[in-house]
């Protein structure tokens, strides 16, 4: 085996991966970069940016189909082409993806491994059988990979797709079954119902897209079913039809249901790839997941000289704080024993639904949610003028002092609501404090304003 040595050593050049690198490498540190894939980040390839052109599309199709409102006209029903609507994507996803490997390519090849990496000891990596990389630290930034139960996939084989798979689908399918209804299942389910799919969604618990708020809950279910089927606090069987389709079938009470799809989504995990790197050898103690136990202050794992970052820890697992992650990793792979401490930001996660789904700071907390004061907003002018529900805002407060502690928002452009309750939150601004700052009419931000106005009152 060829022997290399170096200060650190990265698995994984994705989002975190080739932020650790970056980090490191600006403080002239030797870095060899290992990868075992097609290289290009989960967002470009199989994540943000697919979704986000499949989700465009849908955009466009409900624009055409609410045009009459208006008194715009249309001739006839909207015509949905979902072969050019599927080329799109893949021609669109292929120009980011290649952005990523124009800046991979720039990195020296004396810097980067190809293949897969497994530990050989505590700061030791073996690569496929060829070499042998022993470096003074190690960061871990495998990222994660759709769970599909096997059963599943032993049945519907061709018919089965995963958000990795799914866009490189050559037309829109006829019908869609999906499975799972977090933020990454109901955008795909929400995309594909827009473009004329017919889409049912399912999912073992009770709620979807990823909120916790009970009344945006309600209110985002309302949404949903008005677009597509939804089956929650169901478990499914499949079976393979002469077809080909795939039949599912679930309980409802004590009644047995039964449909059939074109294609199945499963779209109900995404854990960490870890289970391939031979972690036992690392010697890092690990979590009943099997994730090893880190600092997110610093992300270095228990006591060790590894580090790990992106969705391989699976603590916030979005592209912004997989590159935070790696870039803090990185430094600290390489200064080690030197370690800075920085701990995450406030928590912002956002499903893009249209209207989307946001939530910010520690989330809903029934038992927590005593304590709180809490502020609502269901109207808003802009939203009437441009004929879309204003959906629903809920804000929450310390009774104490009246600093704001964060949120769940639904409803129209409040990806960009959810920036501003965040930067407020990590700021620890107080209500009437925010509610000082200019909110301009008419605008969307006018419902945060609105929601903001009823916790005051709430505060007393």
């Amino acid at each position: 085996m060829k022997r290399i040595s170096c200060d650190v050593a990265i698995i994984g050049a994705g989002s975190a991966g080739l932020a650790a690198r970056k980090a490191a490498a600006a403080t002239r540190a030797k870095v060899i970069l290992i990868e075992s894939g097609p290289g290009g980040t989960t967002c470009a390839r199989v994540g943000c940016m697919p979704s986000k052109l499949l989700l465009a599309a849908a955009k466009s199709a409900r624009d055409v189909a609410d045009a009459p409102a208006f008194g715009v006209g249309r001739q006839g029903r909207v015509r949905i082409d979902g072969r050019a609507v599927m080329a799109r994507v893949q021609r669109e996803r292929d120009r980011f993806v290649a952005d990523v490997l124009r800046d991979v390519a720039q990195i020296p090849a004396a810097q980067k491994i190809h293949g897969h990496a497994r530990f050989a000891g505590p700061t030791t990596l073996a690569i496929d059988d060829h070499t042998l990389v022993e470096a003074r630290a190690i960061v871990i930034a495998s990222g994660g990979r759709p769970f599909v139960p096997k059963t599943l996939a032993d049945v519907c084989g061709e018919r089965l797709v995963t958000h990795e798979t799914v866009f490189d689908l050559n037309d829109l399918p006829a019908s869609l079954g999906v499975i799972g209804g977090g933020p990454l299942g109901l955008e795909l389910a929400t995309a594909f119902a827009r473009l004329g799919v017919a889409t049912t969604l399912f999912d073992e618990g009770h709620a979807i897209g990823g909120a916790h708020d009970p009344e945006i809950q309600v209110k985002l279910q309302q949404a949903a079913r008005g677009e597509m089927t939804l089956n929650l606090g169901v478990s499914i069987e499949a079976a393979r039809a002469a077809s080909g389709n795939i039949v599912l079938s679930w309980k409802q009470g004590a009644r047995k249901k039964r449909a059939t799809f074109a294609y199945i989504l499963d779209a109900a995990g995404r854990p960490p790839t870890l289970d391939d790197l031979d972690l036992n050898l690392a010697g890092l103690e690990l979590d009943g997941h099997g994730v090893p136990v880190f600092d997110p202050a610093t992300m270095r794992c228990g006591d060790s000289a590894v580090f790990i970052a992106g969705d391989a820890n699976n603590f916030r697992p979005v592209l912004h704080e997989a590159a935070l992650q790696g870039e803090l990793a990185g430094r600290n792979a390489a200064h080690f024993p030197k370690l800075e401490q920085s701990p995450p930001g406030v928590n912002v996660a956002i499903t893009f639904t249209d209207p989307d789904i946001a939530a910010v700071g520690e989330g809903f907390d029934a038992e927590k949610a005593r304590r709180w004061a809490i502020g609502a907003s269901d109207s808003n002018g802009r939203a009437h003028v441009q004929n879309r529900d204003a959906g629903l805002l809920r804000a929450y407060a310390r009774r104490e002092d009246h600093v704001l502690i964060g949120g769940e928002l639904f409803g129209p452009d409040v990806e960009h609501l959810a920036h501003l309750l965040a930067w407020a939150v990590q700021l620890e601004m107080k209500v009437e404090d925010v509610l000082a700052l200019p909110f301009y009419h008419p605008t969307m931000e006018e419902s945060l304003r609105a929601c903001l106005r009823d916790l005051r009152d709430n505060l007393g």
